[in-house]
């Protein structure tokens, strides 16, 4: 499998919706993107508030932007903080440098997408991401 479709992005997204009610978490916005970085699938959850769609985006667009899941750009954010802000001064803000966005690889290690989840704590959003990607039988690469 070479691509993510949208069939199998729509398979992502309800697998993390329904991860986050089987955990019982705050509602949550989920964005699932193509190895360009376009949208393939986008919902949030009654209740989510106003800019959690943004964040969920910014976590995955993140993690493809560099090529490594958020929990990674979070690290090097602390210890390199002005690349992180760098990069997202290139990007144009769009980068959320905090757990929750996951790259989507399929076999070899083949780049498909990311996730990225906002809405519960960061850990909780990653936990999400994790479970949904390997419910459809690909490697959760959080970083």
């Amino acid at each position: 499998m070479t691509d993510l479709t949208l069939d199998l992005a729509r398979k992502i997204l309800d697998g993390a919706l329904a991860q986050g009610l089987d955990m019982k978490l705050n509602p949550l916005a989920v964005a699932v993107l193509d190895a360009r970085g376009c949208l393939k699938a986008f919902a949030a959850q009654d209740g989510t508030s106003l800019k959690r769609g943004e964040i969920a985006h910014g976590k995955a667009y993140g993690a493809l932007s560099l090529g490594m899941g958020s929990r990674t750009i979070f690290k090097r954010a602390q210890e390199q903080a002005y690349f992180v802000g760098a990069v997202n001064a290139l990007v144009q803000g769009a980068l959320v440098p905090v757990p929750g966005g996951v790259l989507i690889r399929g076999e070899d290690e083949i780049l498909l997408g990311a996730i990225g989840i906002s809405g519960d704590t960061s850990d909780n959003d990653e936990a999400c991401a994790i479970a949904a990607i390997a419910a459809v039988n690909l490697k959760a690469d959080p970083g």
